[in-house]
Parts: C-alpha cells; structure tokens; sequence
C-alpha cells in the first residue's frame, strides 16, 4: 500500500502536529507501508523528528519536496492521500488532486475546526469555508479526527463524511540516564517545578495560569514556561507576571527540542496545559510518558485523567485552573510520582505508535475496498 501523506510544517516549532505526523509516517513504514512525506515547508527534506528506534522503517518513508503535483509525480500514484490540516492553499490543491486522479482522501482537520479555533481571525475562516473548504471537505472520503470534541465539532457541520476518532501515539522513553539533570523528588530544598510546554499562543490560554499562579500562590513551587513566541503572545504573558510581581517563581525558558525537552519532562513535578481548545494535545501523551503528572482542562480531550488518576482535568477557566492547582500542590511529591506512574502505565497500555498505526492501516484499506462512488 501506498500512502502519501501531507502536512503544512514538520518542524518541532510548528507544535504537536509536527510530532504526531512525522510519528505517524515512521509508524506505518514500521508496518510495511510504502510512504511518502511531503510538508508546505519542504521540511521532509531536511532533518524530520521520526519515531525513536526506527531507523530502518524511517528510511523506507520518502521524503517529498516541491509544489503537490511534484511530490506526487516522483512519489508515483499512491492509494491513498492523507493530508493533515485545512484553510491553506496546498490543502485545497491536494483536495483538487484527488478529484482529478479519484485517489481516496483522508483528511486530519487537527483541532481546525474547533468552535475556539474557527472563531479565531474568524471572519476569514468564514469566506474560506463558503469559498472553498467546505466543498473539500465534503468530497473527502473520511475525516480523521483525535478527540471526541472534535469529532462532535465536525459532525455538527454535516457534511456527509464518514469520521474516525483515532488519537495520537506517544513515545515511551527510557527512563532518565545519569547524565541528566537530577529528577523530580531528588532535589532537597529545591521548589518544585509546574511545567507549561508548548507554542506562546492565545489558543494555550496562558493568561488564565498566570491569574490561577497569582491567586494560589503554592509555597514551595516554580512554575516554568517553556516554548516557541507566536505572534509576540509572550509579552503580554510577561506583562501578566510582572503585574501581580510573580517574577521570583516564574520565569521563561524558551523553545525547547530533542534531550533538552526530556530532561524537563523528566525534571518536571506537573505539567499544565491551559488551553482553550486542543484536538489531542501531544504534549499530555509526552509529560505521561515520562512518568509526569498533568493538570489540563476540559477544552483538551483528556477526561481520562480523572478517571486514571494521573492528573487534572478542570474548567478552562481561572477559577478552574487555580482549584487544580491548589489540588497539585496539596499533593506529597510521593503521591505525584504515583500519579505519574499511572500516566505512563496508561500511555504503555493504550498509546503505541504500533497500535495506531494499524489502526490507520484498517482506516486505509476499507476506502480501497469500498465501492468506487
């Protein structure tokens, strides 16, 4: 089987869907399919993020550049053409190419069509959608969606696609060398450390935190925004922390990539994640991963964490987000370890790479075994 496979950007800056492409591409050459990656950016043809201990199957996924009609061209016909995303122009060129060719489409809207999402530079999303989008997403053959919020978003349109829900994989890494820095509940004396990791972007609702910090104030705790500025948010999130005078115990690291990222993960006694609306939020799949308890909302698809006792899941609202907080904090760093654990349990049990991509390979073969329409 041949699956060509979309996306606007591949570099890690680009957020979760960077990741869970790039894995997903890695995942299914791992399960013998002939894949071709191709990005907006021409970023398959540099240095991609694949998942870890693949490097054979990573070899078999090609690495596609120039405009879509190109990359098709060299990949050869494919079976399939899964793109990721919506709105931009290559989306709706790769939409106008499988009509022409009849090539089955999948199409991971990717949170884009979330009811936060859609309102953003809204009036625009609105003559897109009457222009253009609409119709292609209505020719797609299926729609792939990651959480149940957005599968009930896009269901609500109508549009007459069928949707599967299949989520994002994440990555088990080994457990910290001893080269890292030291790990969480090994530093005496230290304050202990809330974690945000993502884009600087109104949609990470990072006012909201920095209001939920100033109210509870958790003794003994330090809370560390990490990640890339989009749209110079940053500076309005740090006027929010010189405002109620939270410098001494909130401070920014920047973006962070590659080992860099894990030792933070694995230095991290929380990881919050604020946000207004998020499809999946890979950055949750990661924090479990390495054993990290999380504190999210409800506008992220993760009620799960109740349910597993590996975290929070809260109001997207200031209120909500300090309550959390308040919870975290009361907590014995024994008690978030625990926690924790039974995050990285639930990622190992539910959360494979190899799982999803069989999934995906099932999603695949049904549109070739459908009746041609």
């Amino acid at each position: 089987m041949k699956v060509f496979i979309a996306a606007t950007s591949l570099r890690p800056a680009y957020g979760g869907p960077a990741v869970s492409v790039a894995r997903l591409a890695g995942a299914l050459a791992a399960a013998g399919v002939d894949v071709g990656l191709w990005a907006a950016d021409r970023t398959p043809t540099e240095a991609v993020v694949l998942p870890r201990g693949t490097q054979a199957p990573a070899v078999r996924v090609r690495r596609l550049g120039g405009v879509p009609a190109m990359a098709l061209a060299r990949f050869g016909a494919p079976d399939v053409i899964h793109d990721n995303g919506i709105w931009l122009a290559h989306n709706h060129a790769l939409a106008k190419l499988a009509g022409k060719r009849t090539i089955p489409r999948v199409v991971s809207t990717r949170g884009m069509l979330e009811p936060w999402a859609f309102a953003h530079k809204g009036w625009k999303k609105r003559v897109a959608f009457a222009l253009y989008q609409r119709a292609d997403l209505a020719d797609a053959h299926m729609h792939h969606v990651t959480g149940p919020s957005e599968e009930a978003s896009l269901a609500a349109l109508h549009l007459g696609v069928p949707i599967a829900l299949i989520p994002n994989g994440a990555d088990l890494p080994c457990r910290r060398a001893s080269s890292q820095p030291p790990d969480r509940g090994e530093r005496a004396g230290s304050p202990r450390t809330a974690l945000f990791l993502g884009r600087i972007y109104p949609v990470k609702g990072l006012p909201m935190l920095v209001e939920a910090w100033a109210r509870v104030r958790p003794r003994g705790w330090r809370l560390v925004i990490a990640g890339p500025d989009e749209a110079r948010h940053q500076e309005e999130i740090v006027r929010a922390v010189a405002a109620p005078d939270l410098r001494d115990v909130v401070s920014f690291a920047g973006a962070l990539y590659g080992e860099v990222k894990q030792s933070a993960l694995f230095a991290a006694d929380l990881l919050v994640l604020p946000s207004h609306s998020e499809s999946f939020g890979m950055v949750v799949a990661e924090a479990l991963a390495h054993g990290v308890p999380v504190l999210t909302t409800t506008g992220t698809p993760w009620s799960g964490l109740r349910e597993r006792g590996a975290g929070w899941w809260v109001e997207a609202t200031v209120d909500g987000i300090a309550e959390g907080l308040r919870q975290a904090a009361s907590k014995p760093p024994e008690a978030l370890r625990a926690m924790g654990e039974r995050g990285r349990a639930w990622m190992t049990a539910d959360y494979s790479w190899e799982q999803v991509a069989k999934r995906f390979v099932r999603l695949y073969e049904g549109l070739l075994q459908a009746p041609a329409s």
